[in-house]
């Protein structure tokens, strides 16, 4: 409700009394900041099937999803209280350069860097060794 008088047909305010403003929606959405990098439901499946399977291996024991402006980090522990054991991250930036995805570990190395991220998870698959006795 406003404290002015309704218009009848065909008038119209003048711009002195109104006090709207007309924005672009377009101009107004490019202005606000872009929204954080987010894993996609397939991908968190993926990582989420790797987790599962260390949980119960005993290797993993918590883990901590970050959205970034520029990435998306997914973190696993042995204890929450610790430094992360790994980081699975996703850079969307390095996407067309080295690949969006990559594993890396407490130290800060990269283990495996990759456009896919079911190539870029196998790090995580062990090796069967021949045991002889």
């Amino acid at each position: 409700m406003t404290d002015q008088q309704d218009l009848r047909r065909g008038e119209s305010r003048s711009a002195e009394n109104s006090s709207s403003v007309v924005v672009d929606l377009k101009e107004y959405k490019q202005s606000k900041d872009p929204p954080p990098v987010t894993f996609h439901r397939r991908e968190l499946d993926a990582i989420l099937w790797i987790y599962g399977r260390m949980v119960g291996d005993g290797e993993w024991r918590d883990y901590a999803i970050d959205h970034l402006k520029d990435r998306a980090i997914f973190s696993v522990f042995k204890r929450s209280g610790e430094m992360p054991l790994f980081r699975i991250e996703k850079n969307p930036r390095l996407a067309a350069k080295q690949g969006a995805y990559s594993v890396i570990n407490t130290h800060g190395v990269i283990l495996k860097r990759g456009h896919e991220l079911q190539q870029v998870l196998k790090v995580f698959n062990k090796v069967l060794k021949l045991v002889e006795t």
